[in-house]
């Protein structure tokens, strides 16, 4: 049974997304040991609760330096002793230390298709602003492992989601969670948790 760790800083739709796979069966073989948010406020913290998932909240704005944040919060992940770490949203740099220590076993979900729209200073709504700005006809999301880069380490699953006339950042970002994020974040959970995922260099390839 794979043990996934979910770091999330906002609403959790992604993390709700995985909840319901597990219960659904779409993910099998994982179950989620624990949530972290760096936001007290995270409704992600309550979505967890409300699963009987511990949740905490480790915000850096409590620490004096990074540096003491970065020890409390590997010391809380590494607590948790997981074999997988999702991040659903988080918007807090990675350690490098922890990179290190969960080296292929941290994942991402990026709403765009990677190199596309990525890298420092794009998250949340900023991808969509920057997606319709450049009148791309498709966009969509990805999942990919993290590695020291900014959205630079291996892609695991893309899927595409097309651009339509009438859109806004927000509606665009609701349609490309619906129609991609909540389907390939669990689908690359399930694939990790039955074996089927292999890393070889910046390629990752998958089993059937």
């Amino acid at each position: 049974m794979l043990k996934v760790a979910v770091l999330v800083s906002g609403g959790g739709t992604n993390l709700q997304a995985v909840l319901d796979a597990i219960d659904a069966g779409r993910i099998t073989n994982a179950g989620v040991c624990g949530v972290i948010s760096n936001n007290k406020n995270a409704y992600a913290l309550k979505r967890a609760e409300d699963h009987g998932i511990p949740a905490q909240c480790i915000s850096p704005k409590d620490y004096e330096t990074r540096e003491e944040f970065n020890e409390k919060f590997l010391e809380a992940v590494d607590a948790l002793t997981p074999d997988l770490i999702v991040l659903a949203g988080f918007l807090v740099v990675i350690p490098a230390k922890m990179i290190e220590r969960y080296r292929n076993r941290i994942i991402n979900i990026h709403p765009s298709l990677i190199p596309s729209f990525c890298g420092t200073g794009f998250y949340g709504l900023k991808v969509h602003e920057a997606a319709l700005a450049r009148g791309v006809k498709v966009t969509g999301a990805t999942v990919h492992f993290v590695d020291e880069g900014t959205d630079t380490g291996p892609i695991i699953l893309q899927k595409a989601v097309e651009v339509e006339a009438d859109d806004t950042p927000e509606k665009l970002q609701r349609r490309v969670m619906e129609q991609a994020e909540w389907k390939i974040l669990p689908q690359a959970i399930d694939l990790i948790a039955n074996n089927r995922i292999t890393v070889e260099g910046n390629q990752v390839k998958i089993s059937r």
